[in-house]
Parts: C-alpha cells; structure tokens; sequence
C-alpha cells in the first residue's frame, strides 16, 4: 500500500519491539518476564489478580449490555489460565493492527503515495515492489520475535507440553512495556477503563476492516468509489451512466 499505510504498519511494528533491558517489578502496573519453569504464585499485574470465580478470571473489556459475551465458549469455566490470557493476547494484537489497518483503508485510498500506487487497498500490496516486500516482512518478523520474547516462555522441547504456547505468569496480555507517549495509567482503574476502552475499539476495527476487504473483494471499488455509487443509487442517479463498455466503474 501506500507510504501511509507502510507508514503507519512499521509504527505498530516497532510498538511491539521490546526495550532493550528488563528491570525488577515496581510496581502493580508494570509486568516483566520470567524464566521458563519458574512458578510464581497469583500477583497483580496491571491491577488484575487472576480469579478463577471470574468470568475470564476477572480480565476487563466486557461492557453492558451484552457483559461477557461469550457463546463460542472461548472463555468458559474449565479453560486454564493460560489460554485465557493467550487468547486475549491475540485479540488485542489482533485489534491493534485492525486499527491501522482501518486508517490505512481510507488514508492509502485517498493518496497516492511512493511506487505509483493506486486503486482499492486490496491490490496495493501486489504494486510495492518486491524487495520492499522483503524488507517490510522481515522487519516484522524480528519485531514478532522480539515480541515472543517478552511475553511467551521459552519453549523447551524435552519438557514441551508444559512450557510450548505458554505465556509468562507475570505477564499481562498485550503489555510489552512500549508506551513512548506515557498514556498508560497508574491506577489500576483507570488502566483496566483503558484497556476496556482498546479491547472495543479493536473489535470494532476487526468488524469494520473485515467488511472494507469483503466489500472491495466484491466490488473492486475503493471505499469512497463505493459510497460514491450508493449515494447515486438511492438519489435515482443510473451510477453506470458513464461506465461505457466497462464492467467496473
């Protein structure tokens, strides 16, 4: 896509870079690694003390009405601790880069950026070049890697099954400890309203940029070419008045 969205993709990137030393617990909102095998009893992390009496051990983003909507049963009473806390890593990951990709929908759409780019974001991709491709791709993956370093334990493959997809104790889901702009609280209450706060904005990014690319996929259209022909459908406008032999326009 365009330099706004590569922009935009290598700024989540480097958010998910780790600082290059690790210091103690200090305090209830910091959380640090652990060596593999290590046990620590229950601690608060973030302010957030696992209870098992809790839907989802106690972690916040539910919201009225719907509370702890759940009817997969992804966070039912049985599940272990660990792939509460894996699962809600991966939805917040997986909200934050929702959310770039969102701005990146509209913004690399409405400019045209470096390598001649153009048209619906979901053919950008394919104009960058390829070693720009490489490069952006292996960016990532050391920034995933470093990533895995901070949260997950390290995986030791004579004692696999208790130490493989597992994350740290004292590690709280999503917190990798870059926070450049200092926004992250320090009470614990208003951390857990913050953390409600991105848990729904992200899910709302996964619907949103999940119904951009479905619709681009149909249509072939960017997303204001696509209000643009709505706009003239519902204003008795013919919106392929000027489309000639084309089937797309």
């Amino acid at each position: 896509m365009k330099l706004t969205l590569l922009s935009a993709t290598l700024a989540v990137v480097s958010a998910l870079a780790p600082s290059t030393h690790t210091t103690a617990n200090k305090s209830e909102l910091h959380s640090t690694p652990q060596r593999a095998g290590e046990r620590l009893t229950p601690v608060s992390i973030n302010g957030w003390i696992p209870n098992e009496a809790n839907p989802c051990y106690g972690l916040p983003g539910s919201l009225p009405p719907t509370s702890y909507f759940d009817p997969l049963g992804f966070a039912q009473r049985g599940i272990s601790l660990n792939e509460i806390k894996r699962n809600r890593e991966a939805e917040v990951m997986h909200g934050r880069v929702a959310m770039v990709a969102t701005v990146g929908y509209l913004v690399g759409e409405a400019f045209e950026g470096p390598f001649h780019v153009t048209g619906p974001a979901n053919d950008q991709l394919q104009q960058i070049p390829f070693p720009v491709l490489i490069g952006l791709g292996t960016l990532i993956g050391f920034a995933e890697l470093k990533r895995a370093r901070i949260g997950w334990v390290e995986p030791d493959f004579s004692s696999w099954s208790s130490t493989l997809w597992k994350l740290r104790d004292n590690y709280y889901p999503g917190d990798i400890g870059f926070d450049p702009l200092g926004l992250k609280p320090t009470l614990s209450s208003e951390f857990a309203d913050m953390q409600t706060r991105e848990l729904q904005n992200g899910r709302l990014a996964m619907l949103a940029v999940a119904g951009m690319c479905s619709q681009e996929l149909v249509n072939h259209r960017t997303i204001m070419e696509t209000l643009t022909f709505y706009q003239k459908v519902y204003s008795g406008q013919n919106p392929y008045e000027l489309c000639g032999d084309s089937i797309i326009c």
